[in-house]
């Protein structure tokens, strides 16, 4: 079997893992103790300049490549920087909460999510968040990392671990961060690429009935969102869903001007389960796509052979 057969199977096999096992506990997880090094690693480059934030970026990258080498199975590089059982799990829970009326709870839990300020959503907004997040979400926990695996093995899913990490550390855009932060922010942008516009299409061919509708958000909604990559991702589950996504919402006390994504009604509570639910065929999806490739990897070599 080649190197792509292999790492296919790994990266398929480490989905798997995620989703029996989930993350390891927070104070022994890798990508804990990864954010802690990038803290120091913050603190000693810091310099309101765009090249100090390439240096960090790259420092970062090298540490998470490091990390796969290290680990040397796709399987478990990609089960570690993967997320995807937790992701649905803490969406579940919010979507239990809005149904029941327990919107402080709700409300208390969102921002494990989203970095959006709860406080003013209703039960329709917290289920926007929770939706939008899902999809943005099983790009980053679940597709990049299969994708990155399968493509560079257990380097490629740490090193994309890492990326996204400093992306979550300092690629926002305020004050500190706007110079500092860009490359990571760029590179977070550049690693997402391929695996939103994957999941966009499993979204499409899981949900055949709607299509149509997911092509035409991705294509005529997605372009107008800030990010090139959560865009294509929330228009395309806004239309599976033949909801509306998107909008003005307040970030960290700003309010942002966001596109509308999808042309449907407002969510409601029900939605996020059926969100869940989508997110969870996708990554099925992605695991049967990976398996096939590895299969049909070796039926080759062995037919050469």
């Amino acid at each position: 079997m080649s190197r792509l057969g292999q790492t296919c199977l790994g990266a398929a096999a480490g989905l798997l893992i995620d989703r029996v096992v989930g993350e390891p506990p927070a104070d022994v997880h890798p990508v804990a103790e990864f954010g802690k090094a990038m803290g120091r690693v913050e603190q000693a480059l810091w310099a309101d300049r765009r090249l100090a934030g390439v240096a960090y970026a790259a420092v970062g990258v090298a540490i998470g490549a490091a990390g796969g080498r290290l680990m040397k199975s796709t399987a478990t590089a990609v089960a570690v920087a993967a997320a995807g059982r937790e992701l649905r799990q803490v969406a579940v829970r919010i979507g239990e909460a809005v149904a029941s009326g327990d919107l402080v709870a709700a409300r208390a839990e969102l921002p494990t999510l989203v970095g959006r300020d709860p406080a003013g959503l209703d039960d329709s907004g917290i289920a926007a968040a929770v939706i939008e997040s899902v999809a943005e979400n099983s790009v980053d926990a679940v597709i990049a990392p299969a994708f990155w695996g399968a493509v560079a093995g257990a380097p490629g899913a740490a090193a994309y671990r890492a990326i996204n990490t400093m992306d979550a550390m300092v690629g926002r855009r305020n004050e500190r961060y706007s110079n500092f932060g860009w490359a990571a922010a760029r590179l977070d942008d550049a690693a997402n690429y391929i695996p939103a516009r994957i999941f966009a299409v499993l979204v499409a061919v899981l949900n055949q009935e709607r299509a149509r509708q997911v092509i035409d958000a991705v294509r005529q909604d997605a372009p107008a969102h800030p990010s090139p990559n959560a865009g294509v991702a929330e228009a395309a589950m806004a239309a599976a869903l033949d909801r509306e996504l998107g909008g003005p919402l307040s970030y960290e006390g700003v309010a942002e001007e966001r596109p509308f994504l999808g042309r449907g009604s407002q969510p409601e509570p029900d939605d996020i389960e059926s969100a869940v639910r989508l997110a969870d065929r996708v990554e099925i999806a992605a695991v049967g796509l990976l398996v096939l490739i590895g299969l049909i990897d070796r039926l080759l070599d062995r037919s050469s052979g």
